[in-house]
């Protein structure tokens, strides 16, 4: 039972106050047909509106089946528009962008009836009103009277108690209206019916009751309810009420309880889940598909320059990732007898001033001196002992592919290789030193002449291979008919990446005569008088060479003497000058640079393999030069421990740094003009020279030079990966932690009172500043991209309104159909969710096109297939970034939504 008591309703405006109804009382029987007739601006529309639940009196009470409204919030209007209410509009109010299906659906999505349930429910409706077979035809595809049947299909499909016209046939001709007319009569023989409308001959021709109103009040019933029938029905609802509650209370507590848990989820609700939102807008959006992309599209374009900062950051990143193995061979964790201390060094820098530290008209002093002073704490002595020496070679294998140990040892001295004036002249058997030294010379007879001091440094020497022959052939293929070297007389060359060797190399090692040599340095001055004056230098072609065979390389064989064989020390007594003078005594020493013929006591190197990078291999643990193997050294330091030179000339007085410096040597060579052809001239003269030793430092580093400390000074260690790496780091950190004893193989070999030992890991310093600087610099970039994504998200948000204006009534459909304020405002941020997923995708797909172009483009010429690669992870990231911008920008159009007056937006065209 439907009963007004005194409705009054009012609008206030700025300047007036309407009275729409003056204190209105009706009673209505559950099922009649009632006309609501007057003229315009009578009030029949308000009230409808009113008993339909759109709009709110302002004094007075609406009862529904004996409650007071007075005490209704939001939810229960919506409960109550979706369950008890159905709308008939004038204009059908249908959704074009739904099917007819979708339209009628629509309530009964509201109130979450499930899809099957819901399909089905609604076909019946359809059907009922006459239109079966067009469920999935657009509103545009019909007739306004096939609209009107959809609009009452959809008004009757949730069952309602109530069904509320509004002109139902104003819009529609005679024929058409009377079949509608027809349609409604036969429904309000099962429910009540209240039609709105200014045609008095449909009202007198179809309804069972006709009320009149003018100026707000009603001036007329036909067939207003009685006394008797409102008491028989407020009866019989007291009655039912009464026999729900006796029920429940017969029960047993157990079933109490079940049965009112039962009651609470069979209430009636109205909530429109975000899954049907989200298809609303979806279809809404799809009818605007030209729009929609061209948003999206928008949208995407910041999203677009993020990725692509990204792209290139995880690209580049990838790429050094993917040279992190190769460059960990060039780069071992390194333990030295003496290091620096990064972290120690970087503290040091001067800290600038503040300006409000800073005092106007001075002249601050940066101290330098503390700078030099404190440095000295940087530089760390690490007391490398036999026992850390012990404990570093029990590192587990598997942590590592190779470890070198090294000890200092310099061969230039101790290595000797026959030695051609020309190439038909017969050799000498000379030390490398004093090649070196020849060369150094010639050097000095050209204009770049300072250069020459630099050739002991840039000229390769000789060096220890690692001791896996397995990990250097992981890097390096062999040329020719070579092999590893393994055995201690067996040496090998490596070429740079482009198959080289320097001559400087070559040269020292006796490939080159000394007449050959000449004319490289005649080529360069040629070359470089050509630049500089326009003039050539002659020289000999026939004398130049560029290459060497295989076969050339691999033949040659340089010796290895020990210390005593090359050098000599005498003890030299002088008497004493004066009365009281005593006789001194000097230690004097002499290094033998050449040989009429090779020494007993020498070891012939073969050269016996020519390694070269393998394609991709950008840094190896071998750089270009000659190397020789752990077996050598093994020896060196074993034919060297009992050097009677050593122990005479060095070990005796370590302390004295001046001791050493009385070693001499001699050499000779040839003038550049010496030479007519390939033949020496028979006046020539060799240039005689003496001078000290290249044997210089202090005492320690010439015993070390000559191979008389046993004792590594130095520690390689090559890890598997660069992802194993901190296990070898960590298993040299065990050493500093002072809380145990060192133990190997069960034996405690260092206490808690060792020194600590700095390792440097070169690669992790050079990777961690590299990538810092590629993260600075993507995040400059994404900063500045993220303006256009600012941008675009304020264009989505002022797309989402414009929505907004286009759906009103679409709003007001929705608002009478039940729907919640929460509802219209999760319509909107559907939308808004679907296009920033669009343009995120969008983004994303367009980025990932872009940079698959860029990386096969680049390809060739970085020989790396994916320097743009956008990871997973980030495009979700930003997937998700471009939902919650787009989210964001839709909040204030979405409540502006909720806010609207279903009334107003009913009537908004």
């Amino acid at each position: 039972m439907l009963k007004l008591t005194g409705i009054k309703k009012d609008y206030i405006t700025s300047s007036e106050t309407v009275h729409a109804l003056k204190g209105v009382d009706l009673c209505f029987r559950q099922s009649e047909f009632v006309s609501v007739l007057g003229p315009s601006g009578c009030g029949k529309t308000t009230l409808l509106n009113i008993i339909g639940g759109l709009d709110h009196y302002t004094e007075g009470d609406l009862v529904i089946n004996g409650r007071s409204t007075k005490s209704y919030r939001d939810r229960d209007w919506d409960v109550y528009r979706n369950h008890r209410i159905g709308f008939i509009f004038q204009s059908y109010n249908l959704i074009p962008h739904q099917s007819v299906l979708g339209n009628v659906e629509l309530a009964l999505t509201i109130s979450g009836i499930g899809k099957e349930e819901r399909i089905a429910r609604a076909k019946e409706a359809l059907d009922k009103v006459g239109l079966a077979g067009q469920y999935y035809k657009r509103p545009n595809q019909l007739s306004g009277g096939q609209c009107q049947r959809v609009a009452i299909a959809r008004a009757l499909v949730n069952n309602p108690e109530i069904l509320l016209a509004d002109e139902p046939t104003g819009a529609l001709d005679t024929v058409t209206s009377t079949q509608i007319m027809e349609l409604v009569k036969e429904i309000s023989k099962e429910r009540l019916v209240i039609m709105v409308t200014h045609n008095p001959e449909l009202a007198e021709r179809y309804s069972s009751r006709i009320i009149r109103l003018l100026d707000g009040q009603v001036i007329e019933d036909t067939n207003p309810m009685t006394e008797e029938e409102v008491e028989a029905e407020t009866r019989e609802l007291a009655e039912a009420e009464e026999a729900e509650r006796a029920a429940l209370e017969a029960l047993s507590a157990p079933e109490k309880k079940k049965a009112i848990k039962a009651k609470r989820r069979r209430r009636e609700k109205a909530k429109m889940s975000f899954f049907t939102a989200f298809k609303l807008s979806a279809r809404n959006l799809w009818s605007k598909r030209a729009r929609t992309a061209m948003v999206g599209f928008a949208g995407s374009i910041g999203i677009i320059g993020i990725a692509m900062v990204l792209s290139f950051s995880a690209g580049i990143k990838g790429y050094i990732a993917s040279m992190q193995d190769d460059m960990l061979s060039g780069n071992p964790v390194m333990i030295q007898q003496t290091t620096l201390d990064l972290g120690t060094l970087t503290g040091m820098v001067n800290k600038a001033m503040s300006e409000e530290e800073k005092l106007p008209g001075m002249v601050y002093v940066s101290s330098l001196v503390e700078y030099i002073i404190k440095s000295g704490d940087a530089v760390i002595t690490n007391d490398i002992s036999d026992e850390y020496i012990k404990y570093v070679s029990s590192m587990p294998k598997e942590y590592y592919n190779a470890m070198l140990f090294s000890y200092g040892i310099n061969m230039v001295h101790n290595v000797f290789v026959d030695f051609k004036a020309t190439p038909d002249s017969e050799p000498e058997h000379m030390s490398v030193k004093q090649i070196t030294d020849i060369y150094k010379e010639l050097l000095k007879d050209t204009e770049q002449s300072g250069m020459s001091r630099f050739v002991d440094m840039l000229a390769p020497t000789l060096q220890q291979a690692p001791n896996n022959p397995d990990y250097i052939l992981t890097q390096y293929d062999l040329l020719g008919n070579s092999k590893i070297a393994t055995e201690k007389d067996e040496v090998m060359l490596v070429l740079d990446f482009d198959d080289q060797l320097t001559d400087l190399l070559l040269a020292r090692f006796g490939y080159f005569s000394e007449v050959e040599f000449i004319e490289i340095i005649n080529k360069a001055n040629s070359e470089l008088e050509n630049e500089k004056n326009g003039t050539d230098v002659e020289y000999n072609e026939s004398l130049y060479r560029d290459y060497f065979t295989y076969e050339e390389l691999l033949d040659k064989t340089i010796t290895w003497y020990p210390n005593d064989t090359i050098f000599r020390s005498q003890t030299v007594e002088r008497p004493g000058f004066g009365p009281n003078a005593q006789p001194t005594t000097t230690v004097t020493g002499s290094f033998i640079s050449t040989f009429d013929e090779k020494q007993e006591t020498g070891l012939d190197l073969k050269v016996v393999g020519i390694l070269v990078p393998k394609e991709g291999i950008s840094f190896g643990a071998l750089t270009s030069g000659i190397y020789y193997t752990e077996a050598l050294t093994e020896h060196m330091l074993e034919a060297n421990r009992d050097s009677e030179f050593i122990d005479a000339f060095i070990t005796p007085d370590l302390d004295n740094t001046s001791a050493y410096k009385n070693i001499t040597y001699d050499y000779s060579y040839y003038a550049a003009d010496a030479f007519d052809g390939d033949r020496i001239k028979e006046d020539a003269v060799k240039t005689e020279v003496k001078g000290a030793s290249m044997l210089t430092g202090n005492a320690e580093s010439l015993l070390r030079a000559l191979g008389g400390n046993d004792v590594p000074n130095g520690v390689s260690v090559f890890p598997t990966s660069f992802d194993d790496k901190y296990l070898v780091t960590d298993y040299l950190d065990r050493w500093n932690d002072k809380d145990v004893d060192i133990t190997v193989d069960g034996e405690v070999i260092a206490g808690k009172d060792r020194s600590n030992v700095t390792y440097t890991d070169t690669l992790e310093i050079i990777v961690f500043m590299i990538n810092t600087m590629i993260d600075i610099i993507s995040y400059a970039l994404i900063a500045f991209t993220s303006v256009s994504l600012i941008v675009s998200t304020v264009m989505i948000g002022i797309i989402t309104y414009v929505s907004v204006v286009e759906r009103i009534k679409e709003i007001g459909v929705i608002r009478s159909l039940g729907g919640r304020k929460r509802d219209v405002s999760r319509l909107f941020n559907a939308e808004t969710f679907i296009i920033g997923a669009f343009a995120g995708l969008l983004g994303i797909g367009i980025s990932v096109l872009v940079s698959f172009v860029l990386s096969r483009g680049l390809q060739p010429l970085i020989g790396y297939a994916n320097i743009a690669r956008l990871p997973w992870e980030q495009a979700v990231m930003l997937i998700v970034l471009s939902i919650l911008l787009t989210s964001i920008s839709g909040v204030l159009p979405a409540r502006s939504a909720a806010k609207k007056d279903p009334v107003v937006a009913l009537r908004t065209e």
